[in-house]
């Protein structure tokens, strides 16, 4: 959700050298147009790994930087610039660092700018005087797809279908695994496709248990959880024709790949942090207490139940069905 904001940064500055201070994980996410350099985040967070930190400002000094823009919202992402000697050090003011920062920016009140968080971290550079306006930024892509799909294609032979039934933030926002199953099975006869099933090494056990029901309807499908680092997984989303995920990191990616997604919601604020474009679509049934933004459901899980698994892979056929014209 922060790539628009990315862009707008590599468009203000095209001759600059912008390096993304990032932990080694989510590097395989930002393309080459966007950035010149990861710099790696190793140090553990909070006040755990003081040296770490120490010795990671010792290198950002070293490396003479004129500016940095703080996307990030932590009282540490403005203590480690401003230890780094960064001269201009932009960023929301919040967490008790505004005497860190160069540039304190004033955190937008609700209703100030459109409800999408993409717009949150655009609304921060035209604060700061970088950008004129907010641009319209009506859906998020990451740049370099024509590259990604040629590197997926050598990962992933044939049609796939892309489930992902896991969400970090917690239990609450996710689908139940015998419809991603049911949805799965029924998009890929549809489309006489494979179904990958993506996750962490955590969710290992959830995808398999996907996986052998999937197999069981007599389909070909394979768990991919916590097999690809996030470059490769994201180099195989490109080229799935269809994407069912949870609200989650993958459906951010498959979306914003322009891979036909679908996105079950319950807990949490389609809204503000949903897929954008229009082959993106979210699916969710208004019930009493959602969003409710808890991590754990504390009853019944009835904002989940209420999504039928017929209705979600309907709405993936549309959506290919689409991309199609």
């Amino acid at each position: 959700m922060a790539v628009p904001a990315l862009e707008q940064i590599r468009a203000r500055f095209p001759q600059a050298h912008i390096a993304m201070l990032a932990r080694p994980w989510v590097s395989g996410l930002y393309d080459k147009s966007l950035i010149d350099e990861i710099v790696p985040y190793t140090a553990a967070k909070g006040w755990r790994d003081l040296r770490g930190k120490w010795e990671l400002a010792g290198r950002l000094r070293q490396m003479r930087f004129d500016a940095a823009i703080l996307q990030q919202n932590a009282f540490e992402a403005a203590a480690l610039v401003w230890l780094a000697g960064i001269p201009v050090r932009i960023g929301y003011n919040r967490e008790g660092r505004g005497l860190l920062l160069s540039d304190p920016i004033r955190v937008p009140k609700p209703g100030e700018i459109p409800n999408h968080q993409r717009f949150y971290y655009l609304e921060m550079l035209r604060r700061a005087g970088l950008i004129d306006q907010l641009p319209e930024s009506p859906m998020i892509r990451l740049p370099g797809i024509p590259y990604l799909q040629k590197a997926g294609a050598r990962r992933l032979e044939g049609t796939w279908v892309g489930l992902s039934p896991g969400a970090a933030y917690g239990t609450a926002k996710r689908w139940l695994p015998d419809r991603f199953a049911a949805a799965g099975v029924e998009v890929a006869r549809a489309l006489s496709a494979q179904v990958a099933v993506f996750g962490s090494p955590d969710e290992r056990e959830l995808c398999e248990g996907i996986a052998v029901a999937v197999r069981e309807a007599g389909l070909a499908a394979v768990n991919f959880a916590g097999q690809t680092d996030l470059g490769q997984f994201v180099e195989m989303a490109s080229v799935c024709r269809a994407f069912v995920t949870n609200d989650s990191g993958a459906m951010h990616i498959a979306s914003a790949l322009g891979v036909p997604t679908v996105s079950v919601f319950g807990a949490t604020d389609h809204v503000a942090t949903g897929p954008t474009g229009p082959l993106a679509k979210v699916i969710r049934e208004d019930v009493e207490c959602s969003p409710c933004l808890l991590r754990e459901c504390p009853i019944d899980h009835r904002c989940m139940k209420a999504v039928a698994a017929s209705r979600v892979a309907g709405e993936v056929l549309e959506l290919v069905r689409i991309a199609r014209q």
